[in-house]
């Protein structure tokens, strides 16, 4: 069986959903305290040098990082989580997934620990990533059409990270009033009965 190793909440919860969606098995192995000298970081380092999650132990022993990675591997078993190739909305499928981790993730590098990047002036850095992650997810919401889901009928790995970001900063109250596409998409999504004990597991809903 996969395992994933991962922080509840983290940014390991999308892999997680992923998983669920596309009914693969998993052992979900918490490393809570991870970002801390300690057996959880030991263990997890073993396996990923970068110390992130989520990393995801495959039954062979390969090793799997990356959210999109892992999104790419998961669509292999379950081709039906994103668009058909030859379709435009798999074109845009890949440019949003590739997009939203290429840009929103550092937002969360950097904010969440600037005082390892600047240490004389961290609140600065913290509230700047976060103007500028206010910035990407009012495009990304432009990009949406939320009827029911980002690229339109069909439920995608896409659906994934917004039910799953919506959690974090700058957290539900932001999304309500300025990402409408957004909000719409993960309110639906937290309806799927299949995914309400990984969500609730996670503390989304």
């Amino acid at each position: 069986m996969i395992k994933l190793y991962g922080v509840p909440g983290w940014g390991s919860t999308i892999s997680e959903v992923m998983l669920t969606l596309a009914r693969i098995p998993y052992q979900f192995i918490n490393v809570d305290g991870f970002d801390q000298p300690g057996p959880q970081r030991a263990q997890l380092q073993k396996r990923n040098p970068l110390c992130q999650v989520p990393t995801l132990e495959r039954e062979n022993g390969v090793i799997m990082t990356e959210t999109a990675a892992i999104a790419l591997m998961v669509l292999d078993q379950c081709p039906d989580l994103a668009p058909p190739v030859g379709r435009v909305e798999r074109q845009q499928f890949q440019r949003l997934l590739i997009w939203f981790v290429a840009n929103v993730y550092p937002t969360f590098t950097y904010a969440d620990y600037p005082e390892r990047w600047v240490p004389d002036a961290p609140e600065q850095l913290k509230k700047s990533c976060i103007e500028y992650r206010k910035s990407l997810y009012l495009w990304f919401d432009s990009q949406l059409k939320a009827t029911p889901y980002a690229l339109g009928e069909q439920l995608t790995l896409l659906d994934v990270y917004i039910v799953v970001a919506r959690t974090w900063g700058p957290r539900q109250e932001w999304f309500l009033a300025n990402a409408p596409k957004f909000t719409a998409i993960a309110d639906k999504m937290c309806q799927l009965p299949e995914l309400h004990k990984v969500l609730k597991a996670n503390g989304i809903i």
